[in-house]
């Protein structure tokens, strides 16, 4: 085999399609930029975001509207009323709340004091109104907050912190 010899293999090189070379090669006349208009001109190009003169939707969006607090902790509330789906004298967990479909996980819970309660319970959850607190404890029951899980950056800054050697 000599240098002269060697071929690609079938398919692996595909030949530039040439425009404006004819109708008969599918890109004659027009080069498939269409009839006219600022694209199918020779520096056509319009920058991202372009449209055609008209007030962009990025100018037309509030810029800086209001705040968003990093720390804010998003709370499912749950009535009293719903309670009452629990048994009598049952021990209720945030875990039984979650498959009752009454939180999503990704919240914390707060008990609220709409509605009457008529079950001896014992509930946990991470907060408690005190009219919650005051029917629970009329009815019989017990509450038991519990507190919130840390966030993961609170988790890493105090990892980081300990690894660091104590400087002389």
């Amino acid at each position: 085999m000599l240098l002269h010899e060697i071929k690609s293999n079938p398919g692996a090189r595909k030949s530039k399609k040439r425009v404006g070379r004819g109708n008969g090669s599918g890109k004659g006349a027009y080069c498939g930029r269409g009839l006219g208009g600022q694209k199918s001109r020779g520096s056509g190009k319009v920058r991202p975001g372009f449209e055609g003169g008209r007030t962009p939707l990025i100018q037309k969006m509030p810029k800086l509207k209001g705040f968003k607090n990093p720390t804010k902790k998003e709370f499912t509330v749950i009535n009293l009323e719903k309670l009452n789906a629990f048994d009598d004298g049952s021990v209720i967990s945030l875990e039984d709340l979650y498959e009752k479909g009454l939180a999503k996980k990704s919240y914390l819970i707060k008990i609220l004091g709409q509605g009457e309660i008529s079950k001896k319970i014992e509930i946990t959850a991470h907060k408690f109104s005190q009219s919650a607190k005051d029917k629970i404890g009329k009815a019989g029951g017990k509450f038991t907050e519990v507190l919130e899980p840390k966030k993961k950056k609170e988790e890493k800054d105090s990892k980081e912190s300990a690894k660091e050697p104590a400087k002389k």
